[in-house]
């Protein structure tokens, strides 16, 4: 059974960022991994782009996935922590690890209040909000996660990853946090982008360490 990586662009739900879809999965690839990117439904309310998601999970499942990961940035951060923790009683969805790049994490907040219109609408009940909100679906049974951020961060603030790293934590989830000093929104492979370009090591070695991949 093979592992196979799914990539999740950012967008804000409205768009996908291009530099976060294909060249993460070729940088991935050049790793040894297989990946793909997945281009979610844009514009559509919750849970349109969870159960599709999910349909592709079961797809690459079908053709011999055993171990499947997730790599989502910004809002694909917050649709990749979406089914990395939401409730599901289906196996073939399950995912077995997840990497998060400065990803929206929290529908509570006002953070990047654009995100939630588009998701939820704009009178979303709290229940809904706590619903979509990552740190509130965590679980013991939750599986590891990578997360890493920027503090100069305007549109999504680092508050979005401690908020999740701290939820991992109360619930003994294995995770790794790295929030950088310096850098914008929307690194991708934060190339030239000083000491955040270190993530993709980091991950790459963590990683590894789920899959085996040498």
């Amino acid at each position: 059974m093979s592992a196979h990586v799914i990539v999740l662009p950012g967008g804000g739900y409205v768009q996908h960022a291009e530099h976060e879809a294909e060249p993460v999965a070729e940088w991935l690839g050049g790793l040894g991994l297989a990946a793909s990117v997945f281009r979610y439904p844009l514009n559509a309310r919750h849970p349109v782009p969870l159960n599709a998601l999910r349909s592709e999970i079961a797809r690459l499942r079908a053709e011999g996935a055993g171990t499947i990961g997730l790599m989502g940035f910004s809002a694909g951060g917050h649709l990749a922590g979406l089914a990395a923790l939401a409730p599901d009683r289906d196996e073939r969805t399950s995912v077995q690890f997840a990497v998060l790049g400065y990803a929206i994490t929290s529908m509570e907040t006002e953070t990047y209040r654009p995100s939630q219109l588009v998701l939820l609408g704009e009178d979303a009940s709290p229940e809904l909000r706590r619903a979509t909100s990552l740190d509130a679906l965590v679980t013991p049974s939750a599986p590891p996660f990578f997360l890493w951020h920027t503090a100069e961060d305007p549109y999504v603030l680092p508050e979005h990853t401690y908020r999740l790293a701290t939820a991992l934590a109360a619930h003994d989830v294995p995770h790794t946090t790295h929030v950088y000093p310096h850098g914008p929104h929307s690194l991708g492979l934060a190339r030239g982008a000083g000491e955040a370009a270190t993530w993709t090591r980091s991950a790459a070695d963590w990683i590894a360490e789920r899959t085996g991949a040498a």
